[in-house]
């Protein structure tokens, strides 16, 4: 992690901001980051930069060029798909995870999560439903136990995370994976484990399809 005092506000890390900055295209791909830039517009260390573009490459969101410092990793579609396809076999093993160890809280939780999914996407709230995306997706990982998948996961997150956000913003998207989720969520809250596996597989087939049409479309990269 970035050092201790290393803030971009109020008790927000420096790395976090960072790699909040890169998901909402504030830093595009390829986009050199200037640690001397960067020091002062989160008003921080040069050392602190350092430290938190260390972590964001090991993360995979940033590489460095040899005598040409840092710059935000640009993930190709084919990569974005790869990454999909690894998350598929993780996601569905944290899902079945879950649905064995689920209890009564975490079950009423998760239906909570899911009538906020089916209000959000009633509304158009795009956005909300993005953030409640990545929250049922982070609770099922936290359920399910599964502490190796979980941090594997994360990483794979951060490397995807232009993608998904904008198939996030798709027109349309909210409406296709919302009963996806749902059957997850059912799956996991029911205790079948096969089902919520396979929930969690059929999801990641369709972020997937979903990936390459929008890039067909020329809407650029896209959950």
């Amino acid at each position: 992690m970035a050092e201790d005092g290393a803030r971009s506000g109020p008790g927000v890390p420096l790395v976090e901001a960072i790699r909040e900055a890169i998901i909402r295209g504030e830093f595009v791909p390829n986009q050199r980051l200037v640690e001397a830039d960067l020091s002062t517009q989160f008003e921080a260390s040069r050392a602190s930069v350092r430290s938190a573009l260390l972590e964001l490459t090991n993360e995979g969101l940033v590489e460095r060029i040899q005598n040409r410092g840092a710059r935000v990793r640009a993930v190709s579609l084919d990569e974005a798909v790869e990454i999909s396809e690894v998350r598929m076999v993780l996601e569905g093993l944290c899902a079945a995870k879950a649905a064995t160890a689920v209890t009564g809280e975490e079950i009423r939780e998760l239906r909570s999560i899911g009538s906020s999914m089916r209000e959000a996407v009633a509304d158009g709230d795009l956005l909300g439903y993005s953030s409640l995306n990545q929250q049922l997706h982070r609770r099922v990982r936290e359920i399910g136990g599964q502490r190796t998948a979980s941090r594997m996961l994360e990483r794979l997150r951060g490397q995807n995370v232009r993608h998904q956000f904008r198939l996030a913003m798709h027109p349309g998207r909210p409406t296709v994976s919302l009963p996806e989720h749902l059957a997850i969520i059912d799956a996991i809250c029911t205790h079948d484990a096969e089902a919520a596996e396979a929930a969690a597989r059929t999801h990641l087939r369709s972020v997937i399809k979903a990936l390459k049409e929008v890039d067909r479309s020329g809407a650029g990269p896209a959950h």
